[in-house]
């Protein structure tokens, strides 16, 4: 976490962001009916109604038990509920049985946002020190993650009922086009000389902790695409065998491949010979010129393969972003994720955040159509394991 500021903080823009960021979560809520709020169909996607419950937790356990000593909890239990993996604040209930419960309800959980926003405003009402500000940037960059996820595991859950029902008509951000085709030739590629290039944030405001400390990499010769492969072109992969072809695969994604007899991204469906895909405004027929989403790294490892190129390592994508739109797509980088030299976990739960998952999974980077505005930066690292699709995932190639 990136320090606020130093000393006291003017409190003005601070609780303006507070009650902008905490609102805007609750105008994703506004297409929902209560039944919304409480499937979870898998253990990778949690009920609208836990992930709105959380990021109040998350005021409540980090900032309002700590700098509020006439705080009250709303209710003690919503501890043990709403904790999502801090172990040292102690016991949770299991990952997939948060959409289990009947209770607390729904009017409960919004009880409690209102309960922990007037205790905040009230903390946050005098002189600020730069140690709660700190806190509460991070807990407001916390709650953007999870306006992201309430869309994607809305979503994912709107996609596995039999009726297909929209999360709002007409409202379809998937199909943002691109402007160009690789397959078709008019695709732009990026040069990077070979060279010492710095990665890592820098400056002032706000930044992850896993975005820490810039540091130099070398890299060599590269070009790297200024668009996102398309669901046109990922669909020639599918048509020339790419899903049955071994030799394009690592083995981890062909055993994946086939355990779970994957034949296309996530979302997708062929309806009489017409591919269709499930998007956040329903079944739509398949937009061909639209990034492809909801795909794997095994999948975009893949189609590179196919294309005769590659993924981007983060360093490269993150040396080249100055030079190619994004912010359509998480895009799926060719790196582990891994600590950057020189990097230190926080005391306590908030050390818990992002340095324990450094370990067997990818980094993505750039942000989607589901990404709150003012929630992405060229450092943003994002990582998920290999297998998962249901985040608004894509491809960009490098050669």
């Amino acid at each position: 976490m990136q320090a606020f500021g130093k000393g006291e903080v003017e409190t003005g823009s601070l609780v303006e962001a507070y009650h902008r960021v905490r609102a805007y979560t609750e105008e994703l809520c506004s297409p929902l009916e209560v039944e919304d709020y409480i499937p979870q169909p898998i253990v990778d996607v949690s009920p609208a109604r836990w992930n709105i419950a959380h990021t109040t937790w998350f005021f409540e356990e980090m900032i309002l038990k700590k700098f509020d000593p006439e705080y009250r909890v709303f209710d003690e239990k919503f501890g043990f509920l709403f904790n999502s993996y801090y172990n040292t604040i102690g016991h949770r209930t299991a990952r997939d049985n948060r959409g289990a419960l009947s209770r607390p309800t729904v009017k409960e959980v919004f009880a409690y946002r209102s309960h922990v926003d007037a205790a905040m405003a009230k903390l946050l009402s005098g002189a600020i020190a730069a140690d709660l500000a700190d806190l509460v940037t991070l807990g407001l960059n916390h709650e953007q993650q999870h306006q992201e996820l309430l869309l994607t595991d809305l979503k994912y859950t709107f996609s596995v009922n039999p009726l297909l029902p929209a999360y709002r008509e007409g409202f379809a951000p998937e199909e943002l086009s691109e402007t160009a085709l690789l397959s078709g030739g008019s695709g732009n590629f990026v040069e990077i000389e070979e060279g010492i290039y710095e990665v890592g944030f820098a400056g002032d405001g706000f930044c992850f902790d896993n975005e820490l400390s810039r540091h130099k990499v070398y890299l060599r010769d590269l070009s790297i695409s200024d668009r996102l492969a398309t669901n046109g072109e990922f669909l020639e992969f599918i048509n020339a065998g790419g899903y049955r072809d071994f030799r394009l695969w690592h083995s981890e994604g062909w055993d994946w491949v086939n355990r779970e007899q994957i034949k296309a991204p996530l979302y997708w469906n062929n309806i009489d010979g017409e591919w269709h895909y499930f998007t956040l405004g329903g079944l739509r027929k398949l937009t061909a010129d639209a990034p492809v989403c909801h795909v794997s790294f095994y999948e975009a490892a893949a189609f590179a393969e196919w294309m005769g190129m590659r993924l981007p390592t983060e360093f490269e994508w993150e040396a080249a972003s100055e030079r190619f739109d994004w912010g359509k797509r998480w895009e799926w980088t060719n790196s582990a994720y891994l600590p950057y030299p020189g990097f230190m976990k926080a005391d306590g739960a908030v050390g818990e955040y992002n340095g324990k998952f450094m370990i067997n999974q990818m980094v993505l980077r750039g942000a989607s159509v589901a990404t709150p505005d003012g929630h992405s930066r060229p450092t943003y690292r994002n990582f998920f394991h290999p297998h998962l699709r249901w985040q608004f995932t894509g491809i960009r190639l490098a050669k």
